[in-house]
């Protein structure tokens, strides 16, 4: 048998150091065996997917250092290796499940999923939605048919049970089947979920052992289940613990920078990032802290994996990275840093701006020298502006950030539209709310225009300086983030209907 692994990234923001963090161990496992490594796209989020969003997860995959024997850039025998590309794979197997009567379709609509779950809440009743309590008499699933309503495809799950999962970390896992639910397979707009495409995915690509986080623990019944409705042999599954933040909570942006593409940024070595994660719950035989990716791939044994949670500390990321630095010689060292800062395709995009504000090349530095840093040091005292008090700065600021997290081509345009539409919905005069917004990105309001800057700098690192930026301002803590939320809900609303208006008209 030879061993292959995968990586089944989405295509729908940054990429995430939790997917290089896996891909690591799946590329790791196979090298140890002699085995494959492939790379899928999961982009059935027809609406959150973006181009630029998977070829930014190519890039950092490969700055990283990791790299796939097939995938939907190198190809392979085993494509296409985008699940967009896929429809009829699913459509064909879901149509397999549908006859054998281990799939039917729901007509339930939101409406009335609601009131169902309301009720049964209301009768105490504690376990999943089964078929039992979604399936329509006949003659109305006829009726909605005739009639052309939508309708969502879903597995049969028995009632009652243990399911036994075994795990190559864990050993067997017992799952009780009451709690797992008629999971949708195939949506109303016939995109398959994650559930059904990953098994039909992983049979069909010859997929052996699949690691993934242990968040997936709770859907192995569903795919032990579909494994077994196809009649196919389930790869061996292993769960890896989750990256923690220092305060033990589930890694999140909102307190670690999470995008590979920040720390690319930020100017780490791909070789002290990817050794990082190397030590996310793994370590050498004779415990040593710095080590390369192919001694790590020598000396592997998935066996040694603890499952403790394993804390990704920025601080001690940036003491490793140290490490790795020092250890270069000083031509190393110059060549490295050109490559990072200095090289002419990083440095072309900027000079239009730059060029014609300056009269020496000393000039430079002080107008642009916040491309070549990593988050600006900033005080409070430096966003005291007469448009703001406390609260409006933090308001405007972080509304600025949930904004450009929607944004999902990151363009000047894209920018400049959401960021005037709110600065619309705020009342504030464009000058005065971009105020806080150069601070934060460049730590002056002496420089090109902020827009630009974001668009240049990225969407990575603009918004991880606006998390300090609000930070430093005193951060936005439980009780003011929920009426912030409430509060830009119609904001984001209004915006959403005016950018839609004008798309409309246009």
């Amino acid at each position: 048998m030879t061993v292959r692994t995968r990586v089944a990234p989405s295509p729908t923001g940054d990429p995430h150091v939790g997917t290089a963090y896996i891909a690591l161990f799946n590329l790791a496992f196979a090298r140890q065996h002699g085995g494959q490594f492939l790379l899928r796209i999961e982009d059935t989020d027809q609406q959150r997917s973006t181009p630029e969003s998977e070829q930014a997860i190519l890039d950092s995959l490969r700055w990283l250092g990791l790299e796939w024997d097939e995938g939907p850039d190198v190809g392979g025998p085993h494509g296409p290796y985008r699940q967009s590309e896929r429809g009829d794979i699913y459509l064909s197997h879901v149509q397999q499940l549908l006859d054998k009567g281990c799939a039917f379709k729901c007509y339930r609509t939101t409406a009335e999923l609601n009131e169902l779950r309301i009720r049964r809440e209301a009768e105490g009743k504690n376990t999943a939605l089964k078929a039992s309590d979604l399936e329509l008499p006949a003659e109305e699933v006829a009726r909605r048919e005739a009639e052309g309503a939508p309708f969502v495809i879903r597995m049969r799950v028995p009632e009652e049970g243990i399911c036994v999962v075994n795990d190559m970390l864990r050993g067997p896992i017992e799952l009780d089947l009451a709690q797992v639910d008629a999971q949708i397979l195939l949506k109303s707009d016939g995109m398959p979920t994650y559930h059904l495409a990953n098994v039909v995915d992983d049979h069909l690509m010859a997929i052996t052992h699949v690691i993934r986080g242990e968040e997936w623990i709770n859907s192995a019944p569903k795919h032990k289940l579909l494994y077994e409705y196809f009649g196919w042999e389930m790869p061996q599954l292993c769960h890896m613990p989750l990256l923690r933040n220092p305060d033990k909570t589930k890694l999140s942006k909102r307190k670690n920078p999470t995008s590979i593409m920040f720390y690319e940024r930020m100017g780490f070595m791909p070789e002290a990032l990817l050794n990082y994660l190397g030590r996310m719950g793994w370590s050498m035989p004779d415990e040593r802290e710095q080590f390369s990716r192919d001694e790590m791939f020598a000396n592997f044994d998935i066996q040694r994996v603890s499952l403790g949670g394993p804390v990704f500390d920025v601080d001690k990321l940036r003491w490793l990275n140290s490490l790795w630095l020092r250890a270069l010689s000083p031509e190393a060292f110059c060549e490295k840093f050109a490559s990072w800062g200095l090289r002419a395709e990083n440095m072309l995009p900027l000079v239009p701006h730059v060029q014609p504000r300056v009269d020496v090349f000393s000039d430079v530095v002080p107008l642009a020298g916040h491309f070549l840093a990593g988050l600006p040091m900033v005080t409070a005292e430096q966003f005291e502006h007469k448009a703001y008090d406390e609260e409006k700065r933090l308001q405007t600021l972080q509304f600025g950030l949930w904004q450009l997290e929607a944004i999902r081509h990151w363009d000047k345009p894209e920018i400049e539209q959401r960021l005037f539409a709110l600065a619309g919905q705020l009342e504030l005069k464009v000058r005065d709310f971009l105020f806080p917004f150069f601070i934060a990105i460049a730590g002056t309001s002496s420089t090109i225009s902020v827009l630009d800057s974001m668009a240049l700098l990225g969407p990575d690192m603009s918004r991880a300086r606006l998390r300090v930026a609000i930070d430093v301002l005193g951060g936005v803590g439980k009780k003011r983030l929920k009426k912030m939320e409430k509060d830009y809900f119609v904001v984001a609303r209004a915006i959403d209907q005016q950018l839609a208006d004008k798309i409309a008209g246009e």
